[in-house]
């Protein structure tokens, strides 16, 4: 006799619309229930095959973007673009925005007390290669404050958004650092519930680590499975 094991669905931790804590969602969130669009040839096909043409070349370095060097920790941060038989996934657009060491934005919204860094823009751009592998140079983030509530203050991340096959397939997520004690208290990282937030985690890596140079840091990112990585949408395929 053969075990036949019910297939059921994954279940990856992926925050819903409207989260309490989180106040801007309370206005954000749909009222009602999604519909399913379905997707046709337009949606699920795209220039794949020649991203960097249409895109330019890689943006890998973010601290030689500019005149001088940025200040802050220089880090880097790598790691693999995998599908749940943890299989490559190549040829990946993986682009990523961040504020500078000083926790601030590049955005005319941003305007708290905290210095811009000139030879620092926050912006990158890779393509993963035939192994799904992606790898970026740039600082470590700093905090800061929002409005969400009392004394509310983000958790050092990264954003990153991920293209496959066409611009309809975008996914996006959040980095966030092993030891930081705000994600504890933070309500978009707790949006996604344990164990599924450590997933949003990245770990430090002694081998990434170029000795008297950069910190290095590994973070996968699994795009389906039991294993998937937090998106803001689960409504997706890559």
């Amino acid at each position: 006799m053969s075990l036949i094991v019910p297939f059921r669905d994954p279940d990856a931790g992926t925050p819903p619309s409207r989260v309490e804590d989180y106040r801007s969602t309370l206005l954000r969130s749909p009222h009602h229930r999604p519909l399913a669009v379905p997707q046709t040839l337009s949606e699920v096909t795209g220039p794949a095959d020649c991203w960097d043409r249409l895109m330019g070349p890689a943006l890998s370095d973010l601290t030689t973007q500019h005149a001088g060097p940025p200040i802050g920790q220089r880090i880097i941060v790598s790691g693999r673009v995998i599908d749940d038989s943890g299989r490559p996934v190549p040829n990946t657009v993986m682009e990523i925005w961040q504020t500078n060491a000083a926790g601030r934005y590049v955005h005319i919204r941003d305007q708290w007390d905290a210095p811009l860094d000139p030879n620092f823009t926050g912006a990158g751009r890779v393509i993963t290669d035939a192994e799904g592998r992606y790898r970026f140079i740039t600082v470590r983030p700093g905090a800061y404050p929002w409005g969400n509530h009392q004394n509310a203050w983000r958790p050092a991340h990264i954003h990153l958004s991920l293209l496959g096959p066409a611009f309809a397939t975008r996914l996006v997520t959040q980095l966030y650092f092993p030891d930081d004690p705000l994600i504890e208290i933070d309500p978009i990282a707790n949006a996604v519930p344990m164990p599924y937030r450590q997933r949003l985690v990245c770990r430090f890596d002694i081998a990434t680590t170029e000795p008297h140079w950069a910190l290095g840091y590994l973070f996968d990112i699994v795009l389906k499975g039991q294993d998937q990585t937090p998106f803001e949408d689960d409504d997706h395929d890559h």
